[in-house]
């Protein structure tokens, strides 16, 4: 049995006019990195409150380390961490007095669980008299992460953690992620950035409070049942239209410098074809290459089936 159970769950707001989840199931392995991957409005938080016991479910059961979230609502917050996506730490007070208070909450102290924050701690030591709501985004983040681990927890649940936060920072808090796991602790992490979906072990694709596929990342990329090409030219936005309105071509999305681009009918013609539609349109310096599909790609084609 998973360390963290969803079976059926479901959520509505506004008197039920607002599906929040519908009929939700997974399990999370102990000790695995799992990701909740979605856009805003998915119903990852929803979930995420359902589990963390701050949200009674209109149906299904959940559980987390084998304790129910309704019924067992007081040992689920003794050993689990929550960091939400809104930094909700006390921001007027200073680094070191928001970890003493999550400490003391659950009768420990910075001291006892050293060990497990050390990697975070010392990055935060030379601002521990600084108030928290003068700490930069990353520092804030690091901050909610270490009072969400001062009391050792064997599950951590993280909403959105890397959401309006540097490059730098992103690539930092992944690795300290990596680190955590490597002792023992079960990790969820929701995020809409598709780019971090490939950094978890296993992956749940959400959209509309449903849950699309389940799977290791190069699983699902591995199904992907169309070959991707990857298409550039000058004047990018004219181009998206015009390939939309060329018809061999089944579906286009913008993806960072090319155009990600699937065929109707697959044959080793495509993309000459398509290289002399554009030359014979005007464009220039056009570039048409098979390419990999990506989370995102995966996504988009199982939102649009």
């Amino acid at each position: 049995m998973g360390d963290v159970v969803l079976t059926n769950i479901s959520k509505t707001y506004n008197d039920g006019k607002t599906v929040a989840v519908d009929d939700v199931s997974f399990s999370v392995n102990k000790g695995e990195l799992f990701g909740l991957i979605g856009p805003d409005g998915a119903g990852k938080t929803s979930i995420f409150r359902i589990l963390t016991t701050l949200l009674i479910p209109d149906g299904g059961t959940a559980s987390v380390s084998g304790s129910d979230v309704v019924k067992d609502y007081k040992t689920i917050r003794r050993n689990i961490g929550y960091m939400p996506g809104k930094f909700s730490l006390y921001q007027d007070l200073t680094v070191e007095e928001n970890l003493n208070f999550f400490a003391t909450l659950f009768d420990t102290s910075i001291a006892a669980n050293y060990d497990l924050v050390k990697e975070i701690y010392v990055q935060l030591e030379p601002f521990k008299k600084r108030r928290a709501a003068k700490l930069s985004g990353g520092m804030k983040q690091k901050l909610a992460l270490c009072c969400a681990l001062i009391h050792k927890p064997e599950v951590l649940f993280l909403d959105e953690p890397t959401t309006g936060v540097d490059a730098v920072s992103r690539k930092e808090f992944w690795e300290m992620l990596y680190r955590l796991k490597e002792q023992g602790i079960t990790i969820l992490v929701s995020t809409p950035y598709m780019d971090e979906a490939t950094l978890c072990e296993r992956i749940a694709l959400i959209q509309g409070g449903k849950i699309m596929s389940i799977d290791t990342p190069d699983n699902i990329i591995g199904q992907y049942p169309k070959k991707m090409f990857a298409v550039r030219a000058e004047k990018m936005s004219t181009l998206l239209k015009e390939l939309r309105e060329y018809d061999p071509i089944e579906s286009c999305f913008a993806f960072g410098e090319y155009h990600h681009v699937t065929f109707k009918a697959e044959n080793g013609n495509n993309a000459e074809a398509l290289n002399t539609y554009l030359n014979q349109k005007g464009y220039e310096q056009v570039h048409v290459k098979q390419t990999s599909a990506t989370i995102e790609d995966c996504f988009i084609r199982q939102m649009n089936e």
